[in-house]
Formats: structure tokens, C-alpha cells, sequence
């Protein structure tokens, strides 16, 4: 009795298998008869269309680059110059951020300022302690008000910023007939093309302005300049300072100090910033490996592995003969 239901149970599971697997296949075909291939490509082709389209309007709203002036108005565009300094494994030359800063203290300092330096940042970089502070005391700064309230004066220390030459932005346009003098401290960042604008806006100034250009009264013609009329006039000579190391003061030398200056001005970190990026990049390579090869030691045994199924062998029993009258023997258990 036990093997006759055993068999009749197995024979059910077997009829219900086979039964879910046609009402799979009846499921699957009805689903595909329902979705054409013509349905499907259209909706393909919709979708890329979207994409493509939506990709497009991005592009033409927001990726393409604004400019504030036409380039006729924006003037000549700089040649790019190969700074050194700009280089990822440079630094600066300090003997020509030296030069620089002589070169601003004795032509540029009489109408433009670098009041977000502090005397205290040339130590250690251009000049000494003692330097910078015989420096800073050549220059007044209000001090305290004394007993009966007046304000006072002070000699200059090292944590003061730079003085600027003008007591307000009124006193600096009157003296240079309505152009106000910009602050050079962020100068190189702040304008297109940094060293490369401002080394040939030096550097360009022609002896007579070309055929055909006009200047405003006032103005000077230089074509690297936004509308080509800039009210400073040309203001480097050879031979205009006298360098402490005596190297040849041609104008391209004092421009080229000068600008490498005004790059130290917008970045004195830059320095620092630059053996950083190195050190994270030695380190974070040196820790990508170590992590490769332990990935590798801990997972290679996993991953190289093979895993062989030896399923159990069945025999299959002979079939029962019973006659009448007798009873099957009962399975062993």
C-alpha cells in the first residue's frame, strides 16, 4: 500500500510539472504575440530620440562658453608662454619673485596695490625677517587713538598688510583722470589667460598706434587690451631698475618677474600645494597596490577553486510481479 501511493504521488507531481510548464509557454507566446517588433522599435527609437534631443538642448542652454565681450572687444588673444613655475614638478624662482617684488616696489607700487599680502608672507620666500621688517616700519598705520582721543600713527610691523597707495577709491581716480587703478593681488586669476595676458599687455605696447585704429584721448593703444584703450601707459624700460643680482633689466625680464610675482601673490600656496598632490598621489598608489595584491592573496584560492558534483547513484528496483491471492511484501524501511 505505502508503494502504491508512493507511485501515485509521483505520478501527480510529474502531471503537475508538466501542466505548469505549458501554462508557461501558453503565458510567454501570448506575451510575445501582444508586443510587436514594430512596437518595440518604435518605442526604441522614441527613447533615443528623447535622449539625443534633451542631450542637445543641455548643450546649447547651459555647456556652451559665455563670453562678456565680442572677440573684436576682447582685443588679441595672449601667446601662451612655457612658464616654468607652472609646471606640475616646478616651483617658483624665488630669485625671480625677488626681482618681481622690486619690480612693484620701485615702478608698479605708485598707483596698484596687493593688499591681501602681509609683509609677514615674504619671509622665508623673497627676504629675511630683518628685511621685511625694516620694511614694514618704512610705512605709518593708524594706531591707537591717545588720551585725548586724536588718532595716531605707528610704525608698520610684519603681520600689517601692504599699504595701498591711495587713501579711497575717489583719491586714486582723480590722480589717474577717472581710472581707477585695480588691486593686482588676485590680478592673475582674474583675468583670462593670467601670465599670459599680463606678460604681453607689458610687453605690447607699439611705438605709434597701426593704421586705422582709433584712440580715445587719454588712452593708449594696446591690442591685448579689452577695446584696445587702456589708460596706463607704458611703464617698462631697459635699464629702469637696477636688479640686485645684476641681472640685465630688459623689459621682457621685468615683465616676466613681475608676472611670476603676481602669480605668487594669487598663490602662495601653490608651492605646497603642488609636494601634497604628490605625496597623495605616492600614497594612494602605494595603498592601491598593497590593496590589489591582498584582493588577490585572499581571493585567488576562491576563484581559481573547482567544484565537482558526484551525485548519488540510484538503481531502479525491478517491477513487482503479484499474482492473485498474494500480498506485496512491505517495503523495508
Amino acid at each position: 500500500m505505502l508503494y502504491n501511493s508512493a507511485l501515485r504521488s509521483g505520478r501527480l507531481l510529474g502531471s503537475l510539472r508538466t501542466t505548469s510548464r505549458i501554462a508557461k509557454r501558453s503565458v510567454t507566446s501570448s506575451s510575445s504575440s501582444r508586443s510587436s517588433p514594430a512596437a518595440l522599435t518604435a518605442a526604441a527609437s522614441a527613447a533615443t530620440a528623447v535622449a539625443f534631443g534633451s542631450a542637445a538642448w543641455y548643450y546649447y542652454a547651459f555647456g556652451q562658453e559665455l563670453h562678456a565681450m565680442t572677440p573684436a572687444e576682447e582685443g588679441l588673444h595672449p601667446t601662451h608662454y612655457p612658464w616654468e613655475h607652472a609646471k606640475w614638478t616646478k616651483t617658483f624662482d624665488h630669485q625671480a619673485l625677488r626681482r618681481g617684488f622690486q619690480v612693484y616696489r620701485e615702478v608698479c607700487s605708485s598707483c596698484h596695490s596687493i593688499s591681501r599680502v602681509p609683509w609677514r608672507a615674504f619671509v622665508g620666500t623673497t627676504h629675511t625677517v630683518d628685511e621685511m621688517k625694516a620694511m614694514a616700519e618704512e610705512n605709518e598705520y593708524p594706531g591707537e587713538p591717545d588720551n585725548e582721543g586724536e588718532p595716531t600713527t605707528r610704525p608698520g610691523k610684519i603681520s600689517d598688510y601692504m599699504l595701498a597707495p591711495y587713501k579711497n577709491e575717489e583719491a586714486a581716480r582723480a590722480a589717474n583722470n577717472g581710472a581707477l587703478p585695480p588691486d593686482l593681488s588676485l590680478m592673475v586669476k582674474a583675468r583670462h589667460g593670467g601670465c599670459d595676458y599680463i606678460f604681453s599687455l607689458l610687453t605690447g605696447y607699439p611705438e605709434e598706434p597701426p593704421p586705422g585704429a582709433h584712440v580715445q584721448s587719454g588712452l593708449n593703444f594696446n591690442p591685448y587690451f579689452p577695446g584696445t584703450g587702456i589708460a596706463m601707459a607704458r611703464v617698462l624700460y631697459d635699464g629702469l631698475v637696477e636688479y640686485e643680482d645684476k641681472t640685465p633689466a630688459t623689459t621682457s625680464q621685468m615683465a616676466k618677474d613681475v608676472v611670476e610675482f603676481l602669480n605668487w601673490t594669487a598663490e602662495p600656496e601653490m608651492d605646497q600645494r603642488k609636494k601634497m598632490g604628490w605625496k597623495v598621489i605616492i600614497i594612494a598608489s602605494t595603498l592601491f597596490a598593497i590593496s590589489v595584491w591582498m584582493k588577490r592573496y585572499k581571493w585567488v584560492p576562491m576563484k581559481t577553486r573547482k567544484v565537482f558534483y558526484n551525485p548519488p547513484s540510484t538503481q531502479t528496483a525491478p517491477p513487482l510481479q503479484r499474482t492473485r491471492g498474494t500480498t506485496p511484501p512491505p517495503p523495508s524501511i
